[in-house]
Formats: structure tokens, sequence, C-alpha cells
């Protein structure tokens, strides 16, 4: 075959899994029709759990450096500030990245661009995928080269993340149902000062709609998103300079705008394929989901999408899991995906309606009420929760079992493993876990209970962590409502996938061979652990 995996798409989504596979030593391929990476872009936020997993690819510092930390989220209705959702701080002890960064998707793209080259793979732009034929062992796919011929390549697997238009779902005959929201959406670059708080988001909220400042890299800059006022919804020209004294007049009148660098408008849908596979073909990202900009969850699904299908893929494709494995891709996203599509429709289709309740509670109630509700502690995680997209989890999954005799309130499976600073080495300094895992492979976290005699052979597939008896790590252990012998085996993802009390190396072999493992076995040698 000419590679193992045909990435269709070179944007966030694309590259996500182009770095995953190739880290992990699959040969990809990536093409995209557009002649090269987005200029401007309508996608500004990256999230708590994006950054984790940029940390694992070595990408994180880059994209801190690039960007512009927001440690909130404010709600201003009819002029004034009332209320704040302080992401910095009731994040903290939730993940090492307790913020919203301010990054647009051109930044994400270049970052995640510059890093595929270092495994000598770049897109291959002007590449369009016009033919696709699944057949025993693999696919054939047709592509329309800069000079205008065509050339067919033979992949083990197709990954279309070609966004809302996706050619791989056209040819998989995979259908999208959904519909185009009413509204008109604009997106601006400007230079202002205001009354908009630095360095975090503003939320503006009226009678007709909403507008959101994201603070961007660069002295009073900031990206302006916002659904057009009726009196312009017909029209195509409209511009930032007829559009700017609507602001103002919601915003404030102390809102000055100094320039505007770049202005486009544009409609959304909201829409969910009807499923995210085809045999040999698979759906990310925008190709596979697509909906309103609330909560700015769109890229940040597209990429954890990449790296749930990466890790599967590459243990499929090098011969250590059956492809069964690869099942649990759709039956883990699309319920995330149709969730976030109803929350982002309801969320919508709240902050646009046109109705005099909807327009009061919008104005007057909403805000009041989420100033109360950001009170207290537990709404509070709540809210990181969700908007930081850690709360993730896939309990109802194929690949998640959870034995007896856990206490009430530990991470079950399917649960993103907690982010925790232990002592890992007997009488050593605190360390924070999440580096210490390698995503490459299964980690198994023993606590509470010596190592068992019998040890697992397969180094390339698990690494085990023994967390030693310790104060300060019973303390933090009980913190997560891990309590006593307990033992997590985490997937390469850092999901839980089999959780438990005392640990049986003979449950660990069985699980994995149960969910398509196929290269580890058990011998009666010392098992590895830190120490």
């Amino acid at each position: 075959m000419n590679t193992d995996v045909l990435i269709v798409g070179g944007g966030p989504t694309g590259l996500m899994l182009a770095n995953q596979l190739a880290r992990r030593g699959l040969h990809c391929m990536i093409v995209d029709r557009h002649s090269g990476p987005a200029q401007q872009t309508r996608a500004m936020a990256v999230h708590a759990r994006t950054l984790e997993i940029y940390s694992r690819l070595g990408i994180a510092e880059r994209a801190l450096e690039l960007g512009r930390r927001g440690n909130g989220a404010n709600l201003w209705a009819r002029g004034k500030r009332t209320a704040r959702v302080p992401l910095g701080d009731i994040g903290k002890s939730m993940s090492p990245y307790p913020f919203v960064l301010m990054l647009g998707q051109d930044d994400n793209e270049r970052i995640m661009g510059e890093h595929l080259r270092t495994f000598g793979v770049d897109v291959q732009w002007n590449t369009e995928l016009t033919a696709l034929r699944q057949e025993p062992g693999h696919v054939t796919a047709t592509l329309k080269q800069p000079d205008g011929s065509s050339r067919e390549v033979t992949a083990a697997y197709v990954a279309g993340c070609d966004g809302g238009h996706s050619a791989v779902r056209t040819l998989s005959g995979i259908t999208f149902p959904g519909a185009p929201y009413e509204h008109v959406f604009f997106v601006a670059d400007t230079e202002a000062t205001g009354p908009m708080i630095v360095d975090e988001l503003n939320v503006y909220l009226w009678r007709d709609g909403f507008h959101l400042f994201f603070p961007m890299r660069g002295e009073d800059r900031w990206r302006v998103i916002g659904i057009l006022p009726k009196k312009f919804r017909a029209r195509d020209d409209v511009t930032f300079d007829e559009l700017k004294d609507d602001i103002r007049r919601e915003a404030g009148a102390d809102l000055n705008f100094k320039a505007c660098n770049w202005f486009s408008t544009y409609r959304i849908h909201h829409r969910a394929a009807e499923k995210f596979r085809d045999r040999r073909c698979f759906l990310l990202g925008d190709a596979a989901h697509v909906h309103s900009p609330m909560g700015g969850q769109g890229m940040n699904t597209g990429l954890q999408d990449a790296y749930n299908l990466a890790w599967k893929l590459a243990l499929v494709v090098t011969g250590r899991a059956n492809a069964g494995l690869l099942d649990s891709y759709e039956a883990e996203r699309m319920p995330v995906a149709q969730q976030l599509l109803r929350t982002t429709d309801r969320a919508f289709t709240l902050l646009v309606s046109e109705n005099w309740v909807a327009a009061l509670l919008r104005t007057r109630i909403l805000a009041r009420v989420a100033a109360f509700a950001m009170t207290f502690e537990r709404a509070q995680q709540i809210a990181f929760l969700t908007i930081s997209q850690t709360g993730i989890g896939y309990r109802a999954s194929p690949l998640s079992q959870t034995l007896e005799g856990l206490p009430d309130g530990a991470p079950r499976a399917g649960d993103r493993f907690p982010w925790l600073r232990l002592k890992l080495k007997v009488n050593g300094s605190v360390e924070d876990l999440y580096q210490q895992l390698d995503d490459t492979r299964y980690t198994l976290i023993i606590t509470g209970q010596p190592l068992p005699p019998t040890a697992f052979d397969s180094a390339d597939l698990l690494h085990v962590l023994h967390i030693p008896d310790d104060v300060h790590n019973v303390r933090e252990l009980a913190d997560h409502r891990i309590a006593g012998p307990a033992f997590y085996l985490l997937r390469p993802d850092g999901h839980i996938g089999l959780a438990g009390t005392r640990i049986e190396p003979a449950a660990v072999t069985r699980y994995l061979a149960a969910t398509g493992i196929l290269s580890l076995k058990t011998e009666g040698a010392a098992a590895t652990a830190l120490a």
C-alpha cells in the first residue's frame, strides 16, 4: 500500500491525527483541496483538555507563547457586567491548564503543521479526493493533483477530516442530517478599547442576540464574533463600519474601535453524520458534526476525535490489536457530538430567540442566575468540567469496565483519570502524574497495595506505576475519592479502561484481550515500577 492512513483535510483535526499517527510510527499521507493553511479563522478558544493533549505532543509551550490566557468569562447585559466565571481559580486543582487559551485556528494549524514536518510529513495542498473504492484489506482513493491529473493511492484506512462539505462523507454515502440556522454571523479582527476585561472572554447579551469579545495577542486586539442585526441579514456586502455603531450601542458608549483588520460574515449549521464510520473510512471533526460556536467547542471536539481514533488505529495497523477495537471510535465519540449538538443548540436558541420572554430572560435574568450559581464551588467545578472538556467520559463504552468494590465517588472506567501531584518515588519530591504518563501505551496505576509477583512482559504496550505509601499521597488520592487498595488501567488517551481494588494481573490480561489487544501476556518476573 502507498500509506497506512490517508487523511483528507489539512485543518486542525487532520493535523492532529497526522501528528498522533506519525509519532506512533505509522506512515500517513495528508491531502487538502485548498491552496494552503487558513489565513483567517473563526475558531479562537483552546480548552484545558486540548492543552493536555498538546503537552503529550510536545507543543503546549509553543501554544502558550502564541496565545493569550483567559482566566475568566464575563457576562454583560444592558452595558453592565453582571457575572464572571473565574476559570483560572475554579480549575486550578483539576488541570495543569486551568484557563481558556485564546489562540486562533490559524495559529493552531501553524503549530501542528510545524511539528508534523519534524516527522517528514507535510500537507499536500491543491489535492482533491474525487473517488473512493473500498476493497478487502484496503481502500483505493483517486486524487486530483495540482496539475489536474489524477492518480490512485491505496491505504489501509481513510480519515475524513475535510469539514462540513466532506468528500469522504459524500463518497461513503453517509447522510448529514440537520439544518442551517437562519441567523448570519460575523467575525472581526479588531483593535479596540472599552469596558472589556483584559485577558478574559467578554460576552455581551442583548435583546436580539449576543457579541463575544476574545482577547488576542497584541495590544488592544480583540476578535469579535456575533450575530448581524436584522437590518443587515439580507445583504452580503455588509462592512464593519456599518456594523460597529450597533455593537457600541449594546456594549456601551465607552467602546471604541480603532481599526478592523479583517471582517467576514457566514452562516452556520447544526448537523451530525448518521454514522462516523463506513468500514475502513472514518469521519472526524466538522466532517462528522457541526454546531453553533457556543462555548468554543467545535475545534476542540475535532481534536479530541483525532486523539481518540489515533491510538486505536496505531494498535490495529501495527498488529497489536484486532480491528474490532476501531468499533469503539463511533461508540465513544458519536454520543459526545450528539450531546454537544443538543446543548449548544439549546443555548444558541435561547441567546438568539426574538421572543420577548427569551429576550427578558437573556438580558435581565440569565446573568443574575449565573452570578449566583458561581458563588457555589460545585457549580464552579461543573462549569469548568463542561467548558474545558475535561469532564468528557466514556462510561458506556465497550472499552470501559469497573469492577466491584470501589467507593462511591471514586473515578470510574471511562472517566479521564484525574490530574494528581504525587510522590512517585519513596522520599521523593511531589511530581505531576500527567508528566509520567506515556500516551503511546497503556499505564497501570497501583496504589494502597504491594506490587503483584506476576509481571507483564510487554514493555512497549504497558507501563506500570506503583504509587508509594506516603502521607502526601494518601491525602492527594483521598481528595479524589481514591482510598485503600485500588488500581486503574489507563488507555493511551488517559481515560480509564479498567478500574478495581485488589490488583489481579489475570484480570488486566483478560480485559485487554476482551477489548482486542493481542500481544500482552504475563510472566513471573518482577514488575517495573517507580519506587
